[in-house]
């Protein structure tokens, strides 16, 4: 499958009978076939284009992952009704919270590991199968208003490294957003891990008018 992971060079090396200098050649011819890529932290994997997932809207895994033409599919790993952590709390403004954690499957192969906090008041209606076959933004009845994601680069720990079937410490991307209904207030949280080498994330950055006032500076009365 596209994407996913080769055994390791000595692996190879053992299962076919070879040297790791033969199996290196192989791979390299496969490489220049453009059949297998290779990135640091992970070694070999069958070369796939990766998702690209715009941030210039609103959107969930899944309709990036339909776009790429990929089928996808939830895996809930855990579901509790539970008091939440400080940071989330203050986020969220309350601390009893529906937490959910699960893997997005991409054509059955782990693609994302996905955790969310919703407040009590609004998930206590939904069940593990609600959300293993829908997203809460669907699931929740409230007009949403948008979100504030911040993306940056972490190394997989064991259990991530686990569920995405990737090397303990190989680069990820981590995401973390807090989603708004239209008032500005926050409905959920949600942390996402991606496998550095399945997914990138573009931003469009429209020209804009130059001008003579300082940028971060504003005119006040």
């Amino acid at each position: 499958m596209a994407g996913r992971l080769l055994p390791s060079e000595a692996d190879l090396s053992a299962e076919f009978s070879v040297s790791r200098v033969t199996v290196r050649r192989a791979l390299e011819v496969l490489r220049d076939e453009g059949l297998v890529s290779a990135k640091q932290g992970f070694g070999w994997f069958v070369t796939a284009e990766p998702v690209t997932q715009t941030l210039g809207r609103l959107g969930t895994i899944e309709e990036q992952m339909v776009a790429s033409g990929l089928q996808p599919a939830r895996k809930i790993i855990d579901f509790a009704f539970e008091k939440t952590s400080r940071k989330v709390a203050k986020l969220l403004g309350c601390e009893q919270v529906l937490r959910v954690k699960r893997v997005n499957m991409a054509d059955d192969h782990p693609f994302a590991v996905v955790t969310v906090w919703c407040p009590f008041d609004l998930g206590k209606h939904l069940s593990r199968h609600d959300v293993e076959h829908s997203s809460f933004y669907n699931l929740l009845k409230i007009n949403l208003g948008g979100a504030t994601q911040t993306i940056g680069a972490d190394a997989a720990t064991t259990t991530e490294a686990q569920l995405l079937e990737i090397p303990v410490g190989s680069p990820v991307l981590s995401c973390d957003r807090v989603t708004q209904d239209v008032s500005g207030k926050a409905v959920l949280v949600s942390h996402h891990v991606f496998p550095a080498h399945r997914t990138n994330f573009v931003v469009d950055l429209p020209a804009v008018t130059a001008s003579i006032a300082p940028t971060g500076l504003r005119l006040v009365d």
